[in-house]
């Protein structure tokens, strides 16, 4: 069986290899029906629902460079020399993008964390796939948009991406003994279900389970892997990296092209008179290409303009929208550490994992190296006195952190997701660099609910062998909320899920298409609502259901 995985895995790497990206000066004079600028989850998948009309010429442009092995990516430890993985390819390395060096995050780009590398954040986050309950499409998104409206992108999604809440190639759970312990303290002892998620997707009030990834055979999948690489042996699908987007270029209300530094040069990718330009650059980075193409709020227009910032467009072709980069969304964030006799850590290394772990990785694609160290997950939800609901999520890594890494203790992480009242905009800074602003705790209802939900969590500790470190046990709610709105290494960190900076109904309209422009469109997270579960899934849904109104528009 051995080997014929280690077959199996190597036809795979040569057959994907084969279709790694190219470039060519010939792009620069071409015309392209589509242009998306981009190559995140939402932008590959965009694209590529794009490209599958042999007559549309389709560009997706990225500034970064190579990420997965198949994309050209060399940036890996020692242990994998001799493979074709990269350190994008092995899940248990995902931790490690934190703290090693890598050309792969956005660095000066953007103030704050990102993936700014083929595959975008995709390439780099955990890889959890939650699909959100069918509410928070109901609930938050607008006519167009509703669940009923998703059913096809969604079915799409699971058709095209595969997951698993088993990701090791021989299907064994690793590392359960803190699953284990939580599952003693929130399925036995506060009432919650165990459940498969994705199974049962539109229950997100007290439940819990293992974490389902977008894995497959016991590595990284993404956009990158199951939709681009088909795309890639089209001759109308074009990947051009090395390619950053400073602008858009129009006449009036009509995209004509972009102009991007490649090799430090100024370039302009043009299009067809019936081209569409699809900005996919997340939720931070697609409303400072907004803005720095004239459309935002009349202030920051002003000041890119007296900068030079606007390539001469003169402010009578400004289309002035303060909805641009309004709305940013960020889950807040509070790591509690759990300490018990029964629990046993696991702490990924990137230079040396254990012998055992290696060798199951590279010969089996299993063991612990098979997942990026999640080992479970759960919902709930705070019902307010107004009767509206906050959506709460809890998830369970393998290790502690920062001042709390015995051999006993896990690091349980709170989010507050979808029905929070907090959100702040996306601003441009004295170097015009894109990053977020007063986005947590503007409303001080969202510390409130969190706190309620801490609170109602710890009341079901006793008994379990499980203590929190940081936070004690007995903390009255109103301790619990100065804890987690005071700044420390374990709250108010940035988790850099971000969304909803260019709403659909304010920024675009219902196709996608930016309000004052005829052909210009955003599909990415930033049209995406808040939503209850990490918002991955969301953004590919979304990719899934615009690229099918875009094409509608011809």
């Amino acid at each position: 069986m051995a080997l014929i995985l280690s077959i199996l895995l190597a036809f795979q790497a040569v057959s994907f290899i084969s279709a790694s990206p190219t470039s060519s000066p010939k792009r620069a004079t071409t015309l392209y029906d589509y242009i998306v600028v981009g190559s995140g989850p939402a932008g590959i998948i965009t694209a590529v629902r794009l490209s599958e009309n042999s007559a549309k010429n389709v560009l997706l442009l990225e500034g970064g460079g190579p990420s997965y092995g198949v994309t050209g990516g060399t940036e890996r430890p020692a242990w994998l020399s001799g493979t074709n993985l990269s350190r994008v390819d092995v899940p248990g390395l995902y931790l490690s993008i934190f703290s090693t060096p890598s050309k792969m995050t956005c660095g000066s780009q953007v103030n704050a964390f990102g993936g700014c590398t083929i595959g975008g954040n995709s390439a780099i986050n955990a890889g959890l796939f939650f699909e959100p309950p069918a509410s928070d499409f109901d609930n938050y998104m607008p006519t167009g948009w509703k669940h009923a409206d998703l059913v096809p992108s969604i079915n799409r999604l699971y058709a095209t991406q595969p997951s698993s809440n088993t990701p090791s190639v021989d299907k064994m759970e690793y590392l359960q003994s803190g699953y284990i312990a939580a599952k003693k303290w929130l399925v036995t002892n506060a009432g919650y279900t165990e459940t498969d998620i994705n199974a049962n997707a539109a229950k997100k009030t007290k439940v819990f389970g293992h974490p389902v990834y977008d894995y497959n055979n016991g590595q990284r999948g993404g956009p990158t892997i199951s939709y681009m690489q088909t795309a890639l042996t089209r001759s109308n699908f074009h990947l051009q990296s090395g390619a950053w987007v400073q602008r858009v270029v129009r006449n009036g209300n009509t995209a004509t092209g972009v102009v991007a530094t490649v090799n430090g040069a100024s370039t302009t990718f043009s299009l067809k008179p019936t081209g569409r330009v699809i900005v996919s650059g997340g939720a931070l980075k697609s409303p400072e290409l907004l803005m720095k193409s004239g459309i935002g709020d009349p202030a920051v227009l002003t000041r890119l303009s007296q900068a030079n910032k606007l390539g001469g467009l003169p402010s009578t072709q400004w289309i002035n929208n303060t909805a641009v980069g309004a709305g940013l969304f960020d889950n807040p964030n509070t790591f509690i550490e759990l300490s018990g006799a029964s629990v046993q850590s696991y702490t990924y290394v990137y230079d040396n994992p254990p012998a055992a772990d290696e060798a199951a990785y590279l010969q089996h694609r299993s063991g612990p190296y098979s997942f990026a160290s999640e080992i479970s997950v759960f919902w709930d939800t705070v019902t307010r006195s107004d009767g509206s609901v906050a959506g709460m999520q809890g998830t369970i890594g393998s290790a502690g952190y920062s001042g709390y890494t015995s051999n006993t203790t896990v690091t349980l992480n709170i989010y507050g997701t979808s029905g929070l009242k907090s959100v702040g905009k996306v601003v441009l800074d004295g170097n015009f660099v894109p990053g977020p602003q007063g986005v947590y705790y503007s409303n001080p209802q969202d510390a409130q609910d969190i706190a309620t939900f801490i609170h109602r969590i710890f009341a079901a500790l006793p008994g379990t062998g499980l203590t929190p470190l940081n936070l004690a046990q007995s903390s009255s709610q109103a301790d619990i909320v100065k804890y987690i709105t005071t700044s420390s290494p374990y709250a108010e960190g940035e988790v850099n899920h971000w969304s909803s900076s260019c709403r659909i109904g304010s920024c675009v309209d219902v196709n996608t298409t930016v309000i004052g422009m005829k052909n210009l469109h955003v599909v990415d997270a930033s049209i995406v609502a808040p939503l209850t579960v990490n918002p991955q899934f969301g953004v590919m849904v979304a990719a899934e259901r615009a690229s099918e109104l875009i094409k509608k528009l011809g």
